[in-house]
């Protein structure tokens, strides 16, 4: 419930967006009609066709999207005849007549109700249009929503909470629709300009319907910026969810996937119960292990990290998470890595078991790519550590990067409460590991980052700047924009944006970005055909020099081989805004997300 409550009022903040700015002239255009017969059928049918919509693209397929699409185009269709229908009454009336016909030989009361009736369904019937074409921008809220839909798969759950983002739109919208009901009237009044308020209302639906055939909702309105709205919502999320990370990792859309760091009580302080180890049935396969069941570990403490192998901020915590398994291995510890994979390469058995080898993990891992596992922890986060004790009890969890200190001290007290053995109960609580980790394992300098995680597919991409829009699931060749702000980025050549990553369909492309950051990472693969793809990267212009990361050389060059993420920036000096260029030299590469430390 109040997961609802916080969805509603993040819907009712999208009056302050940008995104809803093409749907005003729908909802206005009914202003100066009764509100119950008019403004709340259409905002009711805009709502419960925004969470109908949002919940199949959020859990559908590639049918899902199709199926939206015809549907925008039907809807922009309608919503233009409603447009040249208030600029040109004489159409309405041929478009009615059957309709007034009708009620003509009924009797007048009859044909009043039926008059009213005509009225409100009409009214639905373009709140559903509406509902297809609104894009909203996605804040912190929306992303949470979104990012638990696509994990829970259908469900009544994700249907009320999308139902509620919805329903705070309305709700706002309603309000807005009142007060500009009660303008209107004023002109009218005051005026005698009735029939140039219903043209003006006329020519802005059609413009309405312009900027969205353009694609003006999800691409220039959806990079203007809308940090207060943003942070506005994060406020809400923070404080109604204080037990969860107050700090997100830098993505976009807010959403709540990845988290740098959560506080951790004082090792001395007695650690609550939060609940029983759920099951691990749910694991597709095991890594390093045959199956272990969270009956089997009673007697050992627990530590199950949630991780994927593209996943930055997982990267960076697994020294950590090797070392402690290799501390306590014998002293009662077990660590399990649930491998819960975001992206759908991530779900390919043998690049995990690549990746597993290459990151030296020895420790038992977990293929969750059901997120069986996940939904059995209530897990929103990667990465999120949950420290089980001796009993099969949660007593702790972590969200994010740092604290590792505070994270091997909850190791040691719950070993000491164990006490099964002499090791384990005389732990030195002073002796912690050190840890020196080279490449993307290393530790960010998160101080100096002011770029968020950006993802290229279309599905969660913010801040596109090619001079065209991104054609979904089709080759379109692309220009980059004149000038690009912080944070901006954009395509170079010819590629076919799908929703989760960009695919370069000749030689020749780039991606182009303005960041400020020490590091900058970029999620690659080779594509289908699994053929190796050269690139070169260039700073501002100039090689790298000092400044290349691990996987390209001083010169730029450097190979896609594997499904994976690649650290082609790692600045040696100080950090100040730059521009990041990548050429790809072969095609075939696929560009899913970058991220920065």
């Amino acid at each position: 419930m109040l997961i609802a409550v916080i969805a509603y009022l993040g819907g009712v903040l999208t009056i302050l967006s940008p995104c809803i700015l093409p749907v005003l002239p729908f909802v206005f255009a009914r202003a100066d009609q009764p509100f119950l017969k008019a403004g709340l059928p259409l905002l009711a049918g805009m709502a419960l066709t925004f969470a109908a919509v949002a919940t199949l693209a959020a859990v559908g397929g590639g049918w899902a999207v199709r199926a939206n699409e015809l549907g925008r185009d039907a809807a922009l269709v309608l919503l233009a005849i409603f447009g040249v229908t208030l600029l040109i009454p004489s159409i309405a009336d041929r478009l009615t007549r059957p309709i007034v016909a009708l009620g003509d030989r009924l009797s007048q009361s009859a044909a009043t109700e039926a008059h009213a009736g005509e009225k409100i369904l009409s009214s639905f019937v373009l709140g559903i249009a509406t509902g297809l074409l609104w894009a909203p921008c996605a804040g912190p809220i929306l992303g949470l929503v979104l990012t638990g839909a696509a994990l829970q798969g259908a469900n009544a759950k994700t249907s009320l909470l999308l139902l509620a983002y919805a329903a705070g739109a309305a709700t706002s919208l309603a309000c807005a629709l009142l007060i500009g009901g009660r303008v209107f009237a004023t002109m009218k009044r005051a005026l005698g300009a009735g029939e140039w308020v219903r043209r003006g209302l006329g020519i802005a639906v059609l413009a309405g319907v312009a900027a969205i055939a353009l694609g003006f909702d999800t691409g220039f309105l959806a990079r203007l910026s809308a940090a207060p709205t943003n942070a506005l919502e994060q406020a809400l999320i923070e404080k109604a969810t204080p037990a969860k990370p107050a700090t997100p990792v830098v993505m976009s859309d807010g959403a709540g996937a990845m988290m740098m760091s959560s506080h951790h009580p004082t090792a001395a302080t007695a650690l609550p119960i939060e609940g029983i180890m759920p099951s691990l049935a749910g694991a597709t396969q095991w890594l390093n292990s045959p199956p272990l069941t969270a009956e089997g570990l009673r007697g050992k403490v627990v530590l199950v990290d949630f991780w994927t192998y593209s996943c930055i901020n997982c990267l960076r915590t697994l020294p950590y998470v090797r070392a402690w398994a290799e501390k306590y291995k014998d002293k009662g510890l077990v660590v399990i890595g649930v491998h819960a994979p975001e992206f759908a390469f991530e779900k390919n058995i043998d690049n995990v078991r690549r990746a597993v080898g290459e990151l030296g993990i020895t420790y038992p891992v977990a293929i969750d790519n059901d997120y069986a596992i996940w939904q059995g922890f209530n897990n929103e986060f990667w990465p999120a550590h949950y420290f089980i004790d001796a009993q099969g009890r949660i007593r702790h969890h972590h969200f994010g990067e740092g604290d590792y200190a505070g994270s091997e001290k909850i190791i040691q007290q719950l070993l000491a409460e164990a006490g099964r053995n002499t090791d384990a109960a005389n732990i030195d609580a002073g002796n912690i590991v050190k840890v020196s980790a080279g490449g993307a394992e290393a530790a960010p300098d998160m101080a100096d980052v002011q770029s968020p995680e950006t993802y290229i597919g279309y599905d969660r991409a913010q801040n596109f700047a090619s001079t065209e829009n991104a054609a979904r699931n089709m080759p379109h060749v692309y220009a980059l924009a004149p000038k690009l702000a912080l944070n901006q980025w954009g395509l170079t050549g010819d590629w076919t944006v799908g929703g989760e990553h960009a695919a370069l369909n000749a030689r020749d492309g780039w991606i182009t970005y303005r960041f400020h950051a020490r590091d900058l990472h970029l999620v690659l693969g080779p594509g289908e055909a699994g053929k190796p793809v050269r690139f070169h990267i260039l700073i501002d212009g100039h090689t790298p020099g000092a400044d290349h990361g691990a996987d390209v050389d001083a010169t730029g060059n450097g190979t896609v081989t594997e499904q994976r993420l690649y650290q082609l920036v790692r600045q040696k000096g100080s950090v100040t805004d730059r521009t990041f260029e990548i050429q790809f030299l072969d095609p075939g590469v696929e560009a899913f997300a970058f991220t920065f430390g």
